[in-house]
Order: structure tokens, then sequence, then C-alpha cells
């Protein structure tokens, strides 16, 4: 079957319509540069600049997922996450990457070292990112009540072991 570039165009714009409808556009904010955490959800900082906003709230709709060895790997749609799922949902909302990268693909992700606003943490085998501040990550943290999950924690994590990497400009 033969598509006319009027049918093509047409799937295209559709099918980002789509895309981006699971990401959404707005969310919480909190006033300064540093994102905030109230009753688990992020409160993203006015100062911060679109993109990282909208990284936060797309991970804001994971808080209620559970984890997923290899979840978020074949879509950014899923019914749980890991590690790299959560990263990856998280940068696609922003806009920062086409699709769902694993732990160690985000090892040659954008840039090398810390960014100003969105830092991505990996090594082979798990991935985490600190956005405004605010780590996002799938470990229990540093409390047994917690379960394997996507989450934002406030506590801070070594980075020993791993790749600092940031987005462009980020």
């Amino acid at each position: 079957m033969r598509w006319s570039p009027l049918v093509t165009l047409v799937l295209v714009v559709c099918g980002n319509c789509t895309y981006a409808a699971i990401f959404p556009d707005s969310g919480p904010t909190t006033p300064g540069s540093r994102a905030a955490v109230c009753g688990g959800i992020a409160l993203a900082p006015t100062q911060a600049p679109l993109a990282v906003k909208r990284a936060i709230w797309a991970a804001n709709q994971l808080r209620s997922k559970p984890y997923r060895y290899g979840g978020g790997h074949a879509s950014f749609h899923d019914s749980g996450y890991d590690c790299s799922g959560t990263v990856s949902y998280a940068l696609g909302g922003a806009g920062l990457i086409s699709w769902p990268m694993g732990s160690s693909d985000f090892r040659r992700y954008g840039q090398r070292g810390p960014g100003r606003w969105i830092t991505v943490y990996a090594r082979n085998g798990h991935t985490f990112a600190v956005i405004a501040g605010l780590r996002l990550d799938t470990t229990p943290g540093d409390s047994s009540r917690y379960r394997w999950a996507p989450r934002w924690q406030t506590a801070f994590r070594g980075p020993a072991g791993f790749e600092a990497r940031h987005p462009l400009g980020l």
C-alpha cells in the first residue's frame, strides 16, 4: 500500500500528539531555583527552564507505579518502571530524549559531568538522576519502610562508581 504525503503527514502529527499526551504540560511549582517535595510530589522551581519543570512533572506521574525490572524500556508508557525506565520517562517528558534508554546507554548520554539543573548518574546496572536538587531514584533510600519504586528522595547519594552526565545546556 502506498501512502500519500498528506496521509503520512497526518500519521506523523497524530502520532506525536498521542506521544506528547502522556506527559504533562504543567504541574506544581515552588519559588526559587530548587525543587521541593510535598507529600511525595516534587514541586518544580519557578526559576527552572521549562524542560526541567516538565521532567519533574513527568516523573511525578510515576510515584504510584511499582518497580518492574525492564519496565519503561520498550515504551515510555508501561505498568511499572525500573531505574533507567524512570529516568527515561522524566527526560522524555522534558523532550530531552525520544525513546527510553537503558542504564548502560545513559553512560554515553549528553555531556560528561554534572549539569546545572539535571544530572544523570549511570553505571551498568543502575541509573538515577538529580533534577533541580532532588534525587529521582528507584532504590528504597534510607528507610526500610520503602520498597523499590520510582520516587523522589531528598537524601544525598554519593556518586562513587557512577558516571555523571547531563543534557546539553542543563
